[in-house]
Formats: C-alpha cells, sequence, structure tokens
C-alpha cells in the first residue's frame, strides 16, 4: 500500500446506537494478499490486511448484518477477492462490480458474478485510472440493464457536476456514492446538492450517504455534514442508503471510527423509522435481498 495513505481502524468502537435487524452496509471493500490476489498494474493503493474476515468481524461490533462488497479499482477486471469474499460471507451479502468487467471479460464470467450474488457494477472516478470510451460505456450501460443490475457512480472529489451528463438521462436503478460529493460549505447553493434533489424525484436513483469524514470540512462530530445529509434524506428517504466505505481507501488523514460513522448516521437519520428505511428497507428493494 502507498505510504501516503492511512490504513483503516485498528480498533473501533462498538456504536451507541442499535441498529435494527437486516442492518445493510451497502459499500465495503475487501483484500487480501497480492499473492492470491494480484493487483493490477498501475493500481493506485492496496490493502492487502484489508480481508473479509476483518470485515465481518467489524460488521458483528457494529451489528450489521447484511453488506454489499465493492469491487476496488486494485484490482480491475479480476474479481476473484469479491467471489472469495461473497462465499465466505453467505446469502445475507452481496457484490458490485467494478464496470472495467462489463468491457473487459465474457459472458460467462459475467454469469459467474451474478450466479455469486453480484448485482450492480460501478464506474470509478478518473482519478483512480479506469476511464471507458463513450461508445463502451454506453455497451456496458447495455449490459447491466440485461442483467437487471444497477449502476453505480463515484463522483470526483471536487463533486459530480462533471459527470452528471453520463448517468442523468438513465432509465435503470442508478446509486451514486458519497453524497455526490456534495460541498457542505456551499450549503443550499450547492450544484451538486439541487442536482441530486432533482434526481431523487425521479424514482430510479438512489444516493448512498458515506464519505462523512472526507466530505467534512470541520472534522469529528462532523456537524457540518448533518444539514447535507439531512437535506438528501428530506429529498426521498426511500431512496437513501449507507455505506461504511471501510476500510477507507486513499485516505490522507487519520481514517474514522466506524462505530462514531454508524452514530453519525442515526443523527443524520433523526428517528427510529428512517433508520429502519435508509439501513433496512431501502438496501433490502435495491440489492435484493428477502425483507
Amino acid at each position: 500500500m502507498s505510504s501516503q495513505y492511512q490504513v483503516f481502524h485498528p480498533s473501533p468502537t462498538a456504536p451507541r446506537t442499535s441498529l435494527p435487524r437486516g442492518a445493510c452496509d451497502s459499500q465495503f471493500h475487501v483484500f487480501g494478499p497480492p499473492e492470491r490476489y494480484p493487483v493490477r498494474a498501475g493500481a493506485a493503493y492496496e490493502m492487502p490486511s484489508a480481508t473479509i474476515d476483518v470485515a465481518l468481524r467489524l460488521h458483528k461490533l457494529l451489528g450489521i448484518e447484511r453488506g454489499v462488497i465493492v469491487q476496488a479499482t486494485t484490482y480491475g477486471a479480476d474479481h476473484q477477492v469479491v467471489l472469495d469474499g461473497l462465499a465466505a460471507a453467505g446469502p445475507n451479502y452481496r457484490g458490485c462490480a467494478n464496470a472495467a468487467v462489463l468491457a473487459e471479460r465474457d459472458d460467462a464470467y459475467i454469469a459467474k458474478l451474478h450466479d455469486a450474488g453480484v448485482r450492480g457494477a460501478r464506474f470509478s472516478r478518473q482519478g483512480l485510472g479506469i476511464s471507458m470510451a463513450p461508445a463502451v460505456f454506453d455497451r456496458a450501460i447495455g449490459r447491466i440493464r440485461e442483467l437487471g443490475w444497477y449502476a453505480k457512480f463515484q463522483p470526483e472529489p471536487d463533486g459530480m457536476m462533471a459527470q452528471v451528463e453520463q448517468f442523468e438521462n438513465l432509465d435503470i436503478p442508478v446509486l451514486l456514492d458519497h453524497m455526490g460529493r456534495a460541498d457542505p460549505v456551499a450549503g443550499a447553493n450547492d450544484p451538486t446538492l439541487r442536482k441530486l434533489q432533482e434526481l431523487l424525484q425521479r424514482g430510479n436513483f438512489w444516493v448512498m450517504l458515506s464519505l462523512t469524514e472526507k466530505l467534512s470540512k470541520t472534522g469529528y462530530p462532523w456537524d457540518d455534514v448533518l444539514p447535507l445529509a439531512r437535506t438528501l434524506i428530506a429529498a426521498n428517504p426511500d431512496r437513501i442508503v449507507w455505506g461504511s466505505d471501510w476500510p477507507h481507501p486513499v485516505s490522507v488523514k487519520a481514517t474514522p471510527d466506524e462505530g462514531q460513522l454508524v452514530d453519525q448516521l442515526a443523527r443524520y437519520a433523526g428517528d427510529a423509522a428512517t433508520l429502519q428505511k435508509i439501513l433496512v428497507d431501502n438496501p433490502a428493494r435495491l440489492f435484493g435481498f428477502n425483507q
């Protein structure tokens, strides 16, 4: 792993918040030893100690019973780490592929991913080194539609507005990561926030509450992100999910205590009924869990 990036929190604490049954971590990543999971050439980072076993122990501590393993750009189109992670985690877990696989692998490999529990494909931000020409992107979206998957988009660090033309007119389920990386300082004047509010009204767009620690300008307890998250929830509480983003890749400052991230989500939600939607009901619909 590049020395410029921080490792995950070594001793996270249990949250004060008691989570509802079936709570889902809608984005976490798994890694493993490079001799088993070769890192792609030019990968921005690796974190071989962030294994599925460590992730599952964290989920038990937090009270999380479901999750979505999101393929890291570290491995590109080789999804063995996700396949092995899903086999270890069991039927309460799903996977999200890196969209590169739709351009680089054959139908048999894609079918293998689907059978293992993969239900979406993520288009990574440009800075992490995986991008697509427009025609390749269009073919990937067509494949996602055929599979009945959702498309997932990782915003650029300065917000998603430079990318929005790529996905705003899609007619398939679309999940936007990291609150679109809206600027909490800009508040209601932020064009990213206004666009997110618009998209959440359409019925096929979803937004993930995640990356609190990086969006915040003031640091823990991340009070400056509260209005942003609450605005998104108010826009459509039935289309909001939450992800820990463990093990917090490409973090240049100290990584958060995940127990505190769960308690922050409870502050965002404000009440038990909304927390139930964000952690249980909404991800069950989007990822295909039985209620």
